[in-house]
């Protein structure tokens, strides 16, 4: 989702562009996202952008942590900070119904920008409201999907190898299904590998924003859980809180319960990326926003790193994360706004993204047959791409959120309930807001 609440602050770099010197009449834009890798790529890809139009490039880039708080007032108010504003997909409902994003269609028409040059799933989850209609608000920016990384080094030790056959008569390898990631997760916990005490997997669930929501649909997607009947939005009977459902909610409770650190119990991004670079944790789920930079960590990159789809179990899914680029209808400086929305959405600079670090999610450049292996993640994220679902993007998803947050911790973590009783008070919470919005 990412679509991104909180987190990972400690990770990002706040960064801002250098911008070329000054001239009396310049333009200029402001663009607001995130602070992490990725926004350093774009500020360097941004600069050919200038070079090219003469338009000077301004960043406003805030620690994930404060991110939403922090560009949802701006919206909110009214505000004429970002000319830009690289949101998270659940903003899409409550962005257009509020007048905050300039509608695009017009526009793409008018450039010949067509949204079938772009990944299905990215233009559904971070371009259009109502979801899946031809409304667009924003322009594909920042793919992303949850994955996850592993130990490649221990996996390949010899005696680990051999001990995982005799008790799994199967090779130690990435897992496949969630069957397979409790196995392996449960082989390493407790294990001492190189002289030092291991768990098996480092997983989200932090409580304040959207972390063990994140965490727990990596389970409960690929089990069968549905926010709503698909015949018939917003009757969540039997979808939400189905068999199936409540066997991914017990899947992700039984993962957190046998095989993650002690203490674990408040963790998101930034925590995940603490354990595994330090030598915690055999496996960890993150962002692949993350994986460039991980593969090239000095300690626990290179060779030492492998990386997975998330895994299977009634079928492959995987929770969708990244972004959309919108133009902030408060700007006094659209038509600059929306002349790097034409630029962006070129080939050949979805294709030095890409180079850079950042997600491309153009077509021209995920489907090209080089792909694969451009990077060590590459394969794998075309596959979670493929297979992305996401959370409501209703006008009223921070309350939807809280209420998933609360149920899912409350059994996960604190041990209130049974899974199926978790399931069912998460859609009597949803009802309650749907009922207030006019929905149901």
């Amino acid at each position: 989702m990412r679509k991104l609440l909180a987190a990972a602050a400690a990770l990002a770099a706040f960064a801002v562009a250098p911008l070329a010197p000054a001239q009396a009449q310049s333009k200029q834009i402001t663009l607001c996202w995130a602070a992490w890798d990725p926004a350093n790529a774009l500020v360097e890809l941004s600069k050919d952008f200038t070079a090219k139009s003469g338009i000077q490039m301004k960043f406003e880039f805030v620690p994930w942590t404060s991110f939403a708080d922090r560009f949802l007032n701006e919206l909110n108010s009214k505000g004429k900070l970002c000319d830009l504003l690289i949101g998270d997909s659940q903003w899409l409902g409550g962005s257009a119904e509020n007048g905050h994003y300039v509608k695009l269609n017009d526009f793409f028409a008018k450039e010949g920008i067509k949204m079938s040059s772009f990944l299905p799933a990215a233009v559904e989850g971070y371009s259009t409201w109502p979801k899946g209609s031809d409304n667009y608000w924003a322009l594909p920016a920042m793919g992303d999907a949850l994955g996850w990384t592993y130990r490649k080094d221990w996996f390949a030790k010899p005696e680990l190898q051999q001990a995982f056959k005799a008790k799994y008569n199967r090779d130690l390898a990435p897992p496949k299904t969630w069957d397979e990631l409790k196995q392996v997760a449960e082989f390493f916990q407790g294990r001492e590998v190189d002289g030092k005490k291991v768990y098996g997997a480092a997983i989200f669930t932090e409580r304040g924003s959207e972390g063990i929501t994140m965490g727990a649909t990596a389970a409960l997607y690929p089990y069968g859980f549905e926010y709503q009947n698909p015949k018939k939005p917003y009757d969540m009977e039997g979808f939400v809180n189905s068999p199936d459902s409540v066997k991914g909610l017990e899947a992700y409770k039984a993962l957190f319960k046998c095989c993650t650190p002690p203490g674990y119990t408040d963790a998101y991004m930034q925590e995940g990326l603490d354990a595994f670079k330090s030598g915690q944790v055999a496996m960890m789920m993150n962002w692949f926003a993350f994986f460039p930079g991980l593969y090239k960590d000095e300690k626990v990159g290179g060779d030492r790193i492998g990386f997975f789809v998330n895994p299977k179990a009634k079928i492959a899914a995987s929770p969708l994360g990244g972004q959309g680029i919108s133009v902030v209808s408060y700007s006094a400086n659209k038509d600059a706004a929306l002349q790097y929305i034409k630029w962006f959405a070129q080939d050949d600079v979805q294709a030095k993204w890409w180079s850079l670090g950042g997600y491309s999610c153009a077509k021209s450049v995920l489907e090209a047959p080089g792909f694969p292996k451009s990077a060590p993640f590459a394969a794998d994220f075309l596959v979670a791409m493929g297979q992305v679902k996401d959370f409501w993007q209703e006008p009223s998803y921070a309350e939807l959120m809280q209420s998933m947050q609360k149920r899912v911790h409350d059994y996960v973590v604190a041990d209130k309930g049974t899974a199926k009783e978790a399931l069912d008070l998460m859609i009597k919470d949803w009802q309650k807001t749907f009922k207030e919005d006019g929905r149901i």
